[in-house]
Parts: C-alpha cells; sequence; structure tokens
C-alpha cells in the first residue's frame, strides 16, 4: 500500500473520495477550511492536517477537491500552501472542476519547484465518490499519472487518459459538463410542454430512456426533474453556474462560439436571482416551467 495520501476538500465529493481511500485500506491526512467537515474520517482513522501543506507528504499524492479557481489557488499557494511542501516528484491531483488557465498555471508552478500536476476531474456525484464508481479525466506528464494511477484506480470505476497537456482534462470536464446542463434544459422544456399539453411527462420519459435516449443522464436526470428532487443536493446549482461560466471563457478563450452555453447561463442566473443556488442543479426546471406559466 502506498504511503499518506492527502486529501483537500471534504464537501460531498472530496468527502466522498477520503471515505473511498479509507476503505481501500490507504493512510488518509485530511484538511478542510470547515474543520467539522473532518470530524467522521477522522473516527474511521484518517489524521487531521493542521493545514493545507501539512495534508501534503513530501515526494508524496495530494488530492484537491474544492469548489472553484479561488478555493484552489488558496490551498495551494502562499504559506500554508501544498505547494511548498510537496517537494520534488510529489504530485498534486488536482479532481476539481477548474478552469483550463489556472491548471496550465498549476502546471507551471509546480514544475518550478520540481513537484507535478496531475488534472483529473471526474463525473459522478457523492455517491459514486463514496463507492469508488467515478469516471475520471486525466491529463498531465506521463511518469506523473503513473504514480496516481492506483489512487484514481481505487476511486474510479474507469480513468481516461486524454494526453499531456495540462488543461486538457479540465477542458474535457468543462466539455461534459456542458452536455449535461444542456439536455437538463432540454428535458426542462419538454417536460414543461408536455405538462401544459396534458400529456402524463413520467410516461414519456420511460419511453425516451427505454429507447431514443437510454442512457444515465436522461434517465437519472429527467427523474430527479420530475421528482422535484433539488434538496438535499448532489451538485449545486451555484455549482453549475460556475461550470456554465468557466465553458464560456473557455469559449472566448479558443475563439469558439457556445450559444447554447449563453442560454445556459442566463437560465442559472435566473435561478440564483430567485434564491435557488443551494438547490441541486437539475433546479433549473422550475425556471422552464414557469416561462410556460406552469405553478410550482
Amino acid at each position: 500500500m502506498a504511503a499518506e495520501i492527502g486529501v483537500i476538500g471534504l464537501g460531498g465529493m472530496g468527502g466522498g473520495i477520503a471515505s473511498r481511500l479509507l476503505d481501500q485500506g490507504y493512510s488518509v491526512a485530511v484538511w478542510n477550511r470547515t474543520a467539522s467537515a473532518a470530524d467522521a474520517l477522522v473516527a474511521r482513522g484518517a489524521r487531521r492536517a493542521a493545514n493545507p501543506a501539512d495534508a501534503a507528504a513530501p515526494d508524496g499524492v495530494v488530492i484537491t477537491m474544492v469548489a472553484n479557481d479561488a478555493a484552489l489557488e488558496a490551498v495551494t499557494g502562499g504559506e500554508h500552501g501544498l505547494i511548498g511542501r510537496l517537494g520534488r516528484d510529489g504530485v498534486h491531483v488536482s479532481m476539481s472542476t477548474v478552469s483550463p488557465t489556472l491548471a496550465r498555471s498549476l502546471a507551471e508552478r509546480h514544475g518550478a519547484r520540481g513537484s507535478h500536476f496531475v488534472a483529473a476531474p471526474v463525473f459522478g456525484r457523492p455517491d459514486a465518490a463514496a463507492s469508488g464508481k467515478l469516471w475520471i479525466l486525466q491529463s498531465g506528464a506521463a511518469d506523473a499519472k503513473q504514480r496516481a494511477r492506483a489512487v484514481l484506480e481505487a476511486i474510479g470505476q474507469g480513468v481516461i487518459d486524454i494526453g499531456e497537456a495540462p488543461d486538457a482534462a479540465p477542458t474535457g470536464k468543462l466539455a461534459g459538463n456542458f452536455l449535461i446542463a444542456s439536455a437538463m434544459e432540454a428535458m426542462s422544456e419538454a417536460f414543461a410542454l408536455l405538462e401544459k399539453s396534458g400529456v402524463d411527462g413520467r410516461i414519456w420519459h420511460d419511453l425516451m430512456t427505454r429507447t431514443l435516449f437510454a442512457g444515465t443522464i436522461h434517465t437519472n436526470y429527467g427523474r430527479f426533474i420530475l421528482d422535484r428532487a433539488f434538496s438535499p443536493p448532489g451538485f449545486k446549482l451555484a455549482l453549475g453556474a460556475k461550470d456554465v461560466g468557466l465553458a464560456l471563457a473557455a469559449g472566448q478563450d479558443q475563439r469558439v462560439p457556445l450559444p447554447f452555453a449563453s442560454v445556459l447561463r442566463d437560465r442559472f442566473l435566473a435561478a440564483m436571482a430567485q434564491g435557488r443556488e443551494d438547490l441541486d442543479w437539475t433546479a433549473i426546471s422550475l425556471g422552464a416551467a414557469a416561462d410556460a406559466g406552469l405553478k410550482r
């Protein structure tokens, strides 16, 4: 078994990842900005780190799973940042959904210190993290990816390598979340049309997901929308808004128009203006229903 693995960020996803590593017999050091989030993991045998640097063993592997670019910058740099402790040949595995620009910057900063940056964002909800069922995109230097491989295989059902460019996996994750959000919006509008027309949306959804759209996103997310299963959130609406914004910024950087993403940006902004930022991101469906004059 490998040396102690650090996990920084213990929200639903990070907490699930740390729990899974403990289940798999790893020694785990954990840190979270709100210290109480680590209590259950410490009770199971994890070591409570004093700060992000303390969670990063010299020449070891440390995982970050935090909310956004600013949070990742905060735990990486500064007096107590992990980059100062990781040392030569240490590997920082960033599993957060962050901007391609930040991924490139962190790879350069790690390289200047002799450590390595591997981008490994995931598809899956907290239950998938805790049960080792995440799908993981991976990009970075080949030797660093190899060192992180066993850890990633312990928490995922598949690790898909999409190259050595540090921004490849973050871009792939943003493109994936853009597709998911687009599917949610399309289903929300379709459900509104059906309801307004007096057609049973559940019968229609069952038909679609057994035939033309048989897949996890249309099956599960369609059910969440129909059941209005918005709380507790598996993925907060505010985080979905952040990811759509990052996709648009990436499109701007690469001169790629993303007109559907612009529609989604406005849908998410309207939802947050209604105070829905802490609901599941499928709650954007409430906007499509309201536009159709349906009461919720």
